[in-house]
Order: C-alpha cells, then sequence, then structure tokens
C-alpha cells in the first residue's frame, strides 16, 4: 500500500478558544516507530478533556465551569488530564476507530488491515500500573483529529463489530472513564446508583454499564432530553438538579453517585448518600470548586473516590461488551474533520444526548 507524505489534520497550537484549532492541508504524516501502529482514522469522538486541555482548563490557576473559551490566567506547568504539561502543537482527539495500515519495527504485519480502536492510557513498559509514568493519547502525544495517527501496538484494541467507524469512536474515553468509575466504586447488583448529566457521554455510559452490573440506576437530565436517556435503560429519571433531591428520590436508598459534573449542586449529591455509600468523580464541568460538610463525611462514614486512570482490564473488557452486543453507542452527530469548530462548539453547548464524532 502506497501512504501519502502528507495528511489533514486540525492541529491546537496553543491554549484558548476554537481559533487555537487550525486545519492543515499538508501535515506531515507520522511513520510508526518501533512497537507502534499507524491507523487510517475513520472517525475520532469528541470528549471533554478535548475542550479542558485546549483552554487550559486543568490549570489550578482555573476555578470555573467548563465553557469552551481560554481563560485570562494559565499555569503553563500545570499538567493536562494525562498528568504531564501539554506540548504545542498538538493534535488532540482520544476516541479513534480505524484501520490499520502499517506496522513499525517488532510488530506483526498480519495487524495490517485489522479494524481497531484506541485503548488511550499510554503506559510504561515496564510498570504499567504505576500511575505517576501514564499519559494520555491526543495530550502527551498527537492523537486522532487527523487522517493518521500512530499509536503504541498494545494501545490499538482490535475490535469486531457490525457498528459504524462513527459509532465504534465513540466508546474509547467516555465507556473507558465510565467503567473505570464503576471498577473503582466496586458496583454491584445490591447498589442504586444516581448519575447526574446522564445525557452526556460519560453520563450515559454510566447508565448502560450499570445496569449491565446489575445496579438500579436513576439519571438525572434536562426535561428535554429524558426521552434520549430513556433508551439507555435506566430503571428512573429525575430532572438535571431537582431543588429538594431527598423528596425527588420518593425513599430510594442511595448507596453510589458517579459523577462528572460537580459545581454548585454538589454537596445535594453527598447529603442523599445512604451510610457507608460512595461518591466516585471523573470530571466537574459544571465547576470544580465545591463545598463539603466533613461532618457528613464521616459521620455517615462515606468513601470519596477520584478516578482517572482506568484498571489495565478496562479496555479489553470494553471490547469485549461491544463485541457481544451487551452495549450501544450513542451516537449523536457526525462532521466532517475541517468542521471541528462547528463540532466543538456544539459538544460545548450541550444540547446533544450521548457523543459527536468527526470523521476526515
Amino acid at each position: 500500500m502506497t501512504l501519502p507524505a502528507t495528511m489533514r489534520a486540525m492541529v491546537t497550537v496553543g491554549h484558548g478558544g476554537l481559533e487555537q484549532i487550525v486545519l492543515h492541508e499538508n501535515w506531515p504524516r507520522p511513520d510508526p516507530a518501533p512497537g507502534e501502529v499507524l491507523i487510517r482514522v475513520g472517525a475520532c469522538g469528541l470528549n471533554n478533556t478535548d475542550v479542558n486541555t485546549r483552554t487550559g482548563w486543568y490549570s489550578k490557576a482555573v476555578n470555573e465551569a467548563t465553557t469552551g473559551s481560554g481563560y485570562a490566567a494559565v499555569n503553563d506547568d500545570d499538567p493536562t488530564w494525562g498528568g504531564a504539561p501539554i506540548a504545542f502543537p498538538r493534535i488532540q482527539g482520544a476516541d479513534v476507530c480505524g484501520e490499520i495500515v502499517a506496522v513499525g519495527a517488532g510488530v506483526d504485519p498480519n495487524r495490517i488491515g485489522e479494524r481497531v480502536i484506541t485503548d488511550n492510557w499510554l503506559r510504561d513498559s515496564e510498570e504499567p500500573l504505576n500511575k505517576d509514568k501514564t499519559g494520555y493519547f491526543g495530550s502527551e502525544r498527537d492523537g486522532g483529529f487527523a487522517e493518521f495517527t500512530t499509536i503504541p501496538a498494545e494501545n490499538a484494541r482490535a475490535v469486531r463489530s457490525v457498528l459504524s467507524d462513527a459509532e465504534l469512536a465513540t466508546f474509547s474515553c467516555s465507556y473507558s472513564t465510565a467503567e473505570g468509575m464503576l471498577t473503582r466504586a466496586e458496583v454491584g447488583d445490591a447498589d442504586t446508583m444516581l448519575i447526574p448529566g446522564a445525557s452526556g457521554g460519560v453520563g450515559g455510559a454510566l447508565v448502560q454499564l450499570a445496569k449491565r452490573r446489575g445496579a438500579r440506576v436513576i439519571a438525572m437530565a434536562s426535561q428535554a432530553k429524558h426521552g434520549d436517556v430513556a433508551q439507555l435503560g435506566p430503571d428512573r429519571i429525575l430532572p438535571r438538579a431537582p431543588e429538594r433531591l431527598g423528596s425527588a428520590l420518593q425513599g430510594e436508598r442511595i448507596t453510589v453517585v458517579a459523577d462528572v459534573v460537580g459545581g454548585p449542586y454538589w454537596p445535594a449529591l453527598i447529603d442523599i448518600l445512604e451510610r457507608g455509600g460512595r461518591y466516585v468523580c471523573s470530571g466537574a464541568i459544571a465547576g470544580p470548586m465545591v463545598e463539603l460538610d466533613l461532618r457528613t463525611f464521616y459521620l455517615r462514614d462515606l468513601t470519596l473516590l477520584g478516578s482517572t486512570v482506568i484498571d489495565p482490564e478496562v479496555m479489553p473488557n470494553l471490547v469485549r461488551y461491544i463485541e457481544a452486543g451487551e452495549i450501544k453507542p450513542a451516537l449523536a452527530a457526525t462532521y466532517p474533520l475541517e468542521d471541528l469548530h462547528a463540532a466543538q462548539a456544539a459538544f460545548i453547548a450541550k444540547k446533544h444526548t450521548g457523543n459527536i464524532v468527526v470523521c476526515p
């Protein structure tokens, strides 16, 4: 196969607004290094980390909600979601579905032609469980907002599915984040779980994956999205932020809250947890600064869990669920690669349910 020397790519050139993402028609196509594969990108999903990294939201200098705009003050040495300072220019985009078209030295050439999705956590080969030695695809190295991308061979997960590239591109980040949260909180069939922001990519994945584990699931979403959220299979759906959450729950005993929203409503989520309950968090799109009454925390024997770096078994399990048809994609919209600005603006507006994807 003859591959082009250049490719089309949407390149992020610095922290700031959408103008920092620039279309290049002749960006150098990467070659796979030893141990890597080259993927022709069929589709790439959008995620909050793309927005947060571009805007500089991960900086400790920022205490506002995610807006999609650049911030006045950003500490350049603050880490990205993956844990290390970002270097520009950078091709973002983590949720890739595509085909392996070339391999580096040491990789079985029979992998050429495989359809794959990306396992986005980049681990140290000698210490794969060391969270301090991890990075993230599309952050610490170039990702999938381009026609081609490279990734370590072990991070390209073969998948056999009748789903389209765009549908498969909804899984890697959102669903692995959700499964990582459920794994960390040890969610099982004895739990009743509350999910704020259930209409988003991670929220919708949490609904499906928690139901797969046998948990009772109560979703929270704006009224206009209740119909879409209902298709994911929750047991109940509540408004996005009931004024009296305890009354709205009508006696439900919440053992787990799985949250990517945060913000000023956060104390209400903690207050309704049963004694011995668990709160697990992997995001704060409504704002990272929250108030906690420590008496609620210790007198009710609560456990607070952060979840970012997923366990290594999460992605192989996720591929297995996909291939078995146990979970389904929630594809909200597709855009051409060159319309990434419009796609990300729609993503930030949060009027959709599920995931948004761009296709080269």
